[in-house]
């Protein structure tokens, strides 16, 4: 990955009394949030989240934050605190604790039953928990935490206030300032602002709607578009969302009940995480509504209602494959309904319009984002950050939680409000910044990359093999079999080609096989009888015959076997 400061090295070591923030994920893309803070030897983790793959990370199934700057002191860590409870900030949560099982733990009641759920699926015990609230403070170490109520797009959010010798650093998570939230916890702006008059010394904000004017459209204003889209159907209705968006379920269940419908729940992650919410009181459901998904197909059309996993087109999830036909009791029909209730991750489009496809195939009505207000962002718009810089007044600003373009567009937010462009601090995963006699500023880089989880694998994938898998699924491969005579270097047997996704036909390849020939004699000729190297003489002839004849670049596995 690139970075804003290329010709850093190392950094030095921490100065007395300074605070290190070192960010292993979330900055520079959307998800894997995690952001290591040291002081005074010791450690504290902010969030630890995954990164879903895209169509260039083939056979990948997460994407982790690299622990390799921490791994030797993960000894050092007094605590991992969690803002929220979504996948891009608790999922990579179980395998850290693999490396080190004690580290406390520390979230809101909802994040922290959203994470026992995870550690039980990974078969990890974990008993070092400490359930906060917005008010709360607690000390770990040289760390003391004050925790602030902040709006998202699941509920029990939290920003962090970090106390040290260093100063006050304000890491808000993921927020937004819906005046009007469904479960009225709006974010807490009167903190924000008793912690700016103490002085805040470093804010880290959230970036991922720098981009955006104005403010964040509140979430009740999805509840009327859903009443007309019930309002409208008289059939079945399928609402797709994220499995832990709690807000949104609550409106579709509220839909369903003034309708006169029953409700099912779709996919094991969204049936896990609305127990939980109903059993801790963040999802309120009247008796009889939720209904076991093969009951509610015995009801007639018009009062069946659907909320799935699969809004973002993954291609396993509930959703993806009852577009495809192959769910195991969902059967879309002409004339259903179906609600993607969420935005577009970016990198995800073309999933999401082949999944909107393929249930407009089968007849069904699509209502999305792009034709109407089925979806609100959890993430502050432009006119919200301003009004935080201007409420909290920070000394230094660390733009986090986004691409490249949101950090700098939120950075440019800072300035406008009169943060000093020196103070202003731009960086990116593995790029260090600290904190010392109330200045932030960039002092080295520490080497962090991307770790893939493929299958129950963890980092054994590398760039280089998923770029032999893209070349793999774009250009196909060929295998040239060659037997040579070890004591003539003549070829005694083949060549035997064989070729997969590239061209199925044997007879192609005809041409080739009397240059394969005369270039392992000319090669054994010349001395070379190392079967290695007669086999990259091999590569190198077909190669070029590939590229020439056809404009095509397979992946070419030659064999040569000595007789």
């Amino acid at each position: 990955m690139s970075h804003p400061h290329p010709e850093l090295s190392a950094p030095p070591p921490l100065p007395e009394g300074g605070l290190r923030v070192i960010p292993l994920g979330g900055l520079g893309e959307i998800g894997r949030n995690m952001t290591v803070f040291e002081y005074d030897g010791r450690l504290l983790v902010v969030d630890c989240g995954v990164l879903f793959p895209e169509e260039h990370h083939p056979g990948v199934d997460l994407i982790l934050p690299d622990f390799e700057p921490i791994r030797d002191r993960l000894d050092a860590i007094e605590a991992l605190v969690l803002t929220h409870g979504h996948e891009d900030h608790i999922g990579a949560v179980p395998y850290l604790l693999r490396e080190r099982q004690d580290i406390p733990l520390v979230g809101s009641q909802l994040t922290l039953a959203l994470l026992d759920s995870k550690l039980k699926e990974h078969r990890l015990r974990h008993t070092v928990h400490h359930t906060v609230a917005e008010g709360d403070r607690i000390t770990f170490g040289p760390f003391d935490l004050e925790f602030v109520a902040v709006n998202h797009s699941i509920p029990d959010a939290l920003a962090v206030a970090i106390r040290t010798g260093a100063g006050l650093a304000l890491h808000t998570g993921d927020f937004k300032m819906d005046q009007l939230p469904l479960d009225r916890r709006i974010t807490d702006l009167r903190s924000f602002a008793r912690l700016g008059e103490e002085g805040v010394d470093l804010f880290l904000t959230d970036s991922t709607n720098a981009e955006v004017p104005g403010f964040t459209t509140p979430e009740k204003d999805i509840t009327p578009v859903l009443d007309r889209v019930f309002h409208a159907s008289d059939q079945r209705i399928i609402v797709a969302c994220f499995a832990s968006h709690v807000h949104r379920v609550q409106q579709v269940l509220d839909a369903a009940v003034a309708h006169d419908r029953k409700v099912a729940y779709v996919g094991r992650s969204m049936v896990r995480n609305m127990l939980i919410a109903q059993d801790l009181g963040y999802l309120t459901v009247p008796p009889g509504v939720v209904v076991d998904a093969k009951e509610l197909a015995d009801l007639p059309p018009e009062r069946q209602v659907l909320i799935s996993t699969g809004s973002q087109g993954e291609p396993l999830s509930a959703l993806s494959r009852i577009a495809q036909r192959n769910h195991n009791f969902v059967h879309i029909e002409e004339g259903d309904t179906v609600v993607l209730a969420s935005s577009l991750i970016p990198g995800n489009e073309n999933a999401v319009y082949r999944v909107i496809n393929g249930l407009a195939r089968w007849g069904a009505t699509v209502v999305h984002k792009g034709n109407a207000l089925v979806h609100v962002s959890g993430h502050a718009s432009a006119g919200e950050l301003l009004y935080c810089y201007n409420v909290v007044r920070p000394r230094n600003v660390l733009p986090v939680h986004g691409e490249i373009r949101h950090m700098r567009a939120n950075a440019a937010l800072a300035r406008a409000t009169g943060v000093p462009a020196d103070r202003v601090v731009m960086a990116e995963d593995g790029v260090v910044v600290d904190l010392v006699d109330g200045r932030a500023s960039v002092v080295g880089k520490v080497d962090c990359g991307y770790v893939f989880v493929d299958g129950s694998s963890v980092g054994d994938i590398t760039e280089t093999s998923l770029k032999d898998r893209r070349i793999l699924g774009e250009e196909g491969f060929i295998s040239v079999i060659v037997v040579v005579d070890s004591v003539t270097g003549k070829v005694a047997g083949g060549p035997e080609i064989h070729a997969r996704g590239f061209a199925e036909d044997d007879t192609t390849f005809e041409d080739i096989k009397q240059p394969i020939i005369d270039a392992v004699a000319a090669a054994s000729k010349e001395g070379v009888d190392d079967t290695y190297q007669l086999q990259q003489v091999i590569r190198r002839v077909v190669g070029r015959w590939v590229s020439g004849t056809h404009r095509r670049r397979p992946m070419i596995i030659p064999v040569v076997i000595e007789a």
